[in-house]
């Protein structure tokens, strides 16, 4: 057997994880966002709100008067469904049937129970239905031109953890990453009566954790399951050519377990900068632009791989032959070690953003907000991978890609895409304390066609908003929200090498080979936040 069908299965698994954290960004930007702007379909560049305009577009701090408070919380609510069909023409695996043998085929997926990443912890369940967002303040002095704010906020944050007999285990169980913001300060000026600039240091925290089973239905595998049926591994435990070769030590299979990989890292002090411009010509007209700097990162964190101990037992088996260990030690074959742990460091970027928008009071009673949003995430081509020690798994995929892979370093190529997002949003000025909001944001997927996997499952999608803004009194503002967003993919088998492709020459991990995926996800958030003076 050669690498490609063992450990870079396990390579391609673990690097599948690691390349999801930008995918993730992008899956989890803006959604948990201030009330305001979750109703206003995210269009509040021009019409910051309160607080947070920190994070939306610092120029707006100016608005706010005085000293003011905020506090903010949300109710995220998640649904992640996978079906896993046999397609009408069947599919095998080195002709052993997947509707007959694989357990996955023709089952479906389905977890509601979300995760978060913990600084300083790793991966956590979500247990409260109820946890806040951001608590921030600003101070504008007396008949002063500058507003001084800061902040601390979730920037992103994405998760969900599976049932350990879910269909979806294998990519992955469980899965978190998260972006806390725990320091910005931000000042405000106002240049004239039609110009206000603004400008902030953001400190941030990233932290990603993936855990999940592996398998390797790939056809070198299946030759190997194929042979032990000949030799009569199950009946007798017998090595006919031993000791030549020895293929019973363990049983392997396409679809049985390799093992557990748990991949965890995290940056604790990640800076960017973010500025802003408002521009507002009359009383009913504004136009307001930011820029989000973004980071290099340097993610530093653990690994552990535990194999299951028939995988583990086969390949000492296969070592202990004559042509075992001639092959292994030509093609860098698994020597059947039961665990492989160690330190690993990641060069990541969190992508820059830029948004543009102009919000009009077209009617005393009616306003009407519009933004463009664009995220860069084509810049970064590969992600790198550095681990403390010589790897069995990167000796393997040394092989089929030297100049990719060296015995402690790996370079995955990411196949991400710019976005832009539209958003939409509308104000009814019910009186002087009441106003009512809706509005819709589209978002477009960062994962090209034939890249989709479970790691980042959501495509195209429209977020829907509603909500109120309520002057509680003179010093106090409430700003309730509910929005929601269903999104859908669609992978044919042998369609996206990240999932279900089974081209005996891809090192990519493809736990779900020959069947048709599809993904429904569905995120909904109820989001209230208080402002106040002090």
């Amino acid at each position: 057997m050669r690498a490609n069908g063992v450990g870079t299965r396990v390579f391609g698994a673990l690097a599948l994880a690691a390349v999801s954290v930008g995918a993730q960004a992008q899956f989890s930007h803006q959604l948990l966002v201030h009330p305001k702007a979750a109703a206003l379909g995210n269009a509040v560049t021009a019409d910051p709100p309160g607080i947070m305009a920190i994070r939306r577009n610092p120029a707006g701090l100016s608005r706010l008067e005085g000293r003011q408070w905020e506090l903010g919380g949300a109710m995220p609510m998640t649904q992640f469904d996978a079906t896993f069909t046999v397609p009408e023409e069947g599919c095998d695996v080195f002709g052993i049937e997947c509707a007959e043998n694989d357990p996955v085929a023709n089952s479906k997926s389905s977890t509601d129970v979300g995760a978060n990443y913990i600084p300083g912890i790793g991966l956590m369940e979500s247990a409260a239905p109820v946890a806040p967002f951001n608590a921030g303040f600003s101070v504008q002095p007396p008949g002063s031109k500058l507003t001084f704010g800061n902040a601390a906020f979730i920037e992103n944050s994405g998760g969900f953890s599976r049932e350990e007999d879910d269909p979806g285990r294998y990519q992955p169980t469980q899965a978190a990453i998260q972006r806390i913001t725990y320091l910005s300060p931000t000042v405000s000026y106002e240049v004239n009566d039609e110009w206000t600039v603004g400008a902030g240091i953001h400190f941030s925290h990233q932290g990603i954790e993936v855990n999940q089973l592996t398998r390797a239905p790939n056809m070198l595998v299946g030759v190997g399951a194929t042979l032990q049926d000949a030799f009569g591994c199950d009946e007798e435990a017998q090595e006919p050519l031993a000791p030549w070769l020895a293929l019973c030590g363990g049983k392997i299979g396409p679809f049985q377990d390799i093992g557990n990989v748990n991949f965890r890292a995290e940056e604790s002090l990640s800076t960017s900068y973010k500025v802003g411009v408002l521009w507002e010509p009359t009383d009913w007209f504004t136009w307001g632009a930011q820029y989000s700097s973004g980071d290099d990162m340097n993610l530093k964190g653990d690994f552990q791989i535990d194999y299951t101990e028939d995988w583990a037992a086969f390949w000492q088996s296969v070592n202990s032959s004559v042509l075992g260990a001639i092959g292994a030690a030509i093609l860098s074959l698994p020597s059947g070690v039961p665990k492989e742990e160690g330190h690993v460091s990641i060069k990541e970027s969190y992508p820059q953003h830029f948004s543009t928008g102009v919000s009009m009071r077209v009617l005393p009673f009616l306003t009407l907000n519009a933004d463009m949003d664009y995220v860069d995430l084509s810049s970064q081509k590969y992600l790198e991978l550095k681990f403390d020690r010589e790897l069995e798994f990167l000796n393997a995929a040394r092989i089929l890609s030297p100049e990719k892979a060296t015995p402690t370093s790996l370079k995955i190529g990411r196949e991400f895409t710019d976005v832009w997002n539209l958003g939409y949003g509308a104000t009814l000025h019910v009186n002087d304390r009441l106003d009512l909001r809706a509005g819709a944001q589209h978002r477009s997927t960062v994962i090209p066609q034939g890249a989709e996997s479970l790691f980042s499952p959501i495509g195209d999608g429209t977020m829907y908003g509603v909500g109120l803004g309520y002057r509680w009194s003179k010093d106090t503002q409430i700003d309730m929200s509910l929005s929601r967003m269903k999104s859908t993919q669609n992978i044919p088998a042998d369609s996206s090498c990240n999932i279900n492709c089974t081209n005996i020459t891809n090192i990519v991990y493809n736990p779900y080979a020959g069947l048709d995926v599809r993904t429904e996800t569905t995120l909904t958030f109820a989001n209230l936040t208080i402002r106040s003076r002090f």
